[in-house]
């Protein structure tokens, strides 16, 4: 079952909840069907020695010698 963020258009309450395929959500607050599915995001963090195994950031954030934008992904 997947967890979904909702946005009630009735009440503007913000939410999130599992959603099986078979069934409809509703608001927690007011019960209104009418919802907007809003866009999920997640984060992490990682520290220690798998740093090292993180891909490298926005160009400007490696050191390569070309200067941002000279590598391979830009």
């Amino acid at each position: 079952m997947p967890i979904y963020e909702y946005a009630c258009s009735d009440c503007g309450h913000q939410f999130e909840t599992l959603v099986r395929s078979d069934t409809v959500p509703e608001c927690p607050n007011c019960q209104s069907k009418a919802l907007e599915k809003q866009l999920s995001v997640f984060a992490t963090t990682a520290s220690g020695p798998d740093m090292a195994a993180m891909p490298p950031g926005p160009c400007g954030g490696c050191p390569n010698a070309a200067g941002p934008g000279g590598c391979s992904l830009h």
